[in-house]
């Protein structure tokens, strides 16, 4: 069966029967919630915490005609200080995007199997949460719910941490073509940083997109909750591909908005970040910031 999913075309991701507007019942401990799906079929909703304890659940869902699943829920500990907020594309995966032909090509085209790891990113992952197993690691991406199947099982695969993936509906908007995937990067930060105010956050991403911008942004708003930016540098053919030019994207993104506070550290891979961002991330705790 594994071996299946490894040699699927992309483009089965993109292959379902969405329920709009559908009545949902998720079952909780002594209660059943009733919610109603999206018009794209998407239950997102926010309650209180029923009573369950840090850690994995899994929880079933009914739903239209008899129909039922499970889906994975994630509750952080109140006491928990220590999270990881990652991107996916060329920061834990290679994608080569946003390039509209390349992106489909990726998406629609390559077996799983194709895809490719960053180097070093997930031994970086597992090295941060030694010391701390049970803190958060969100995945924020622009990719599509479509993609969360295999997104779920490459992380599985190359040794990533398990974590939420907040991705985002794939096709046309009310506005346009294509959504942004910076509007909703931003937003879903923003909404972490809501539902767990207590957790301080190491923000990992890359320089061939808007990463270094937008979490200088998220730092400046949200003083003292992020502990470290992680940006890893693409290759020039990496940016070529990603955006049409060897440069990265963040130069001009540094000279248009000014920095955060938190120490900001680069390399072209996990193994080569994980040096600079385990000492500034020591340099932080003592200074008790």
């Amino acid at each position: 069966m594994a071996d299946d999913f490894l040699t699927q075309r992309g483009w089965r991701n993109f292959v379902g029967l969405p329920s709009p507007c559908a009545e949902v019942g998720i079952d909780l401990p002594g209660d059943r919630v009733q919610v109603r799906s999206d018009r794209e079929g998407y239950v997102d909703l926010r309650f209180p915490n029923p009573g369950l304890a840090p850690g994995w659940h899994d929880v079933a869902l009914h739903g239209p005609g008899g129909s039922h699943s499970s889906a994975s829920v994630l509750v952080v500990g109140p006491d928990q200080d220590f999270g990881i907020i990652s991107d996916i594309d060329d920061t834990v995966i290679s994608t080569s995007l946003p390039r509209l032909l390349i992106a489909a090509w990726n998406s629609f085209v390559r077996t799983e199997q194709a895809r490719q790891p960053i180097p070093g990113m997930a031994r970086m992952y597992q090295r941060l949460l030694a010391d701390q197993p049970d803190a958060p690691v969100m995945y924020v991406s622009t990719g599509a719910w479509n993609t969360y199947p295999f997104l779920t099982r490459f992380l599985a695969r190359h040794g990533y941490p398990a974590g939420p993936l907040l991705l985002t509906d794939w096709g046309p908007t009310n506005t346009g073509w294509f959504r942004s995937g910076t509007d909703h990067k931003r937003e879903a930060m923003r909404e972490l940083a809501r539902a767990l105010p207590g957790v301080r956050w190491v923000l990992v991403g890359d320089d061939g997109q808007h990463d270094v911008a937008l979490y200088n942004e998220f730092d400046r708003e949200h003083p003292a909750r992020v502990r470290a930016i992680a940006i890893r540098e693409l290759t020039p053919t990496e940016q070529v591909l990603a955006h049409g030019t060897a440069a990265g994207l963040d130069p001009v993104s540094r000279r248009r908005r000014k920095a955060g506070p938190a120490p900001l550290v680069r390399a072209p891979d996990g193994d080569l970040l994980y040096p600079p961002l385990r000492s500034v991330l020591a340099q932080t705790d003592r200074d008790g910031g």
